[in-house]
């Protein structure tokens, strides 16, 4: 029997205004189950306004959740980031500065060791941005959907568009992304079936 693949994932609070946004986190780990993976589930542990995210993001994930600090890409095969602000508020602030802006150390940190070792990285929604920031200059391609200020672009990534249930897949980097909640009008089905596809992606490369 083979070996399950063992995938990280990292969100960002609780509730799509400032953390992960439920249905996309949700739906991560119910793919991620259904394709068989070992699931470990990490988050910052630090203070956003008056909540901690790593608090915040237990409740997602049952209290089984761990310090962002202490994710190692040596131990997995795959990373998948769900979307929600708190990925453009908390893991870094795309949504104050876009293109220019810093990256939560740790975050940066986990999505160059996977991108170095070449363990794929899922993201999701506006996660993609996050990681066209800390690898745009490698010319990626990613997706949000419809890059419609040019803001992937000027990270030095490459924008595709994308259906809210398609995901683009960028196999030279092995960097997976879907748009799923960046479509305001996004049913909760199309968001599953755009993540689904993607994280079985994921699952397959690890």
């Amino acid at each position: 029997m083979p070996k399950a693949k063992r995938i990280a994932v990292i969100l960002s609070g609780c509730g799509h205004q400032d953390g992960a946004e439920i249905t996309e986190a949700v739906s991560t780990l119910i793919v991620l189950s259904e394709a068989g993976a070992q699931v470990e589930i990490f988050a910052p542990d630090i203070n956003f306004e008056s909540r901690n995210v790593l608090k915040e993001s237990a409740r997602i994930a049952r209290g089984k959740i761990q310090p962002l600090s202490e994710l190692q890409a040596k131990d997995f095969d795959g990373l998948a980031m769900p979307g929600g602000f708190g990925v453009a508020l908390v893991l870094c602030d795309w949504a104050l500065k876009g293109a220019k802006c810093s990256v939560l150390p740790d975050a940066e940190r986990v999505i160059k060791e996977f991108h170095s070792a070449e363990k794929p990285i899922a993201a999701i929604c506006i996660a993609p941005a996050l990681v066209a920031r800390v690898l745009g200059s490698e010319g990626i391609t990613v997706t949000i959907g419809r890059d419609a200020d040019g803001g992937i672009a000027n990270t030095g990534a490459i924008h595709e568009d994308c259906a809210v249930t398609d995901y683009v897949t960028d196999r030279d980097h092995r960097i997976i992304t879907t748009p799923a909640y960046m479509y305001d009008d996004a049913k909760p089905f199309e968001v599953f079936t755009g993540i689904r596809a993607a994280l079985r992606e994921l699952v397959e490369m690890a």
